[in-house]
């Protein structure tokens, strides 16, 4: 039971790292102009994924410097998803 558990918050891990990483080419892609949001497929991706991490990243940024235009809270999120990760597979492993 537990180790079902622990494999389905590794999947819901992995989905959330893929939306970090999606997020954060994303933004790179629309500030240097190859992706535009006011397409509206771009606009929709764009939007549902601020939506999604907004919060979490509002939350982390609390706890960081200010770096002026430098916005490190995916590195930190990322970060905090493979820590996540690592104390998962290392719970299932003490469980077999």
């Amino acid at each position: 039971m537990i180790g079902t558990l622990i494999v389905i918050l590794l999947y819901l891990i992995s989905i959330a790292w893929f939306v970090v990483i999606a997020h954060f080419i994303m933004s790179w892609l629309i500030r240097f102009e190859v992706l535009n949001v006011r397409q509206e497929i771009v606009g929709q991706i764009w939007y549902t994924l601020q939506r999604l991490l907004e919060p979490i990243y509002s939350r982390v940024r609390r706890f960081m410097p200010d770096l002026g235009g430098i916005d490190l809270s995916p590195v930190v999120v990322l970060i905090g998803l493979e820590i996540l990760r690592i104390i998962l597979t290392r719970m299932a492993i003490g469980l077999s």
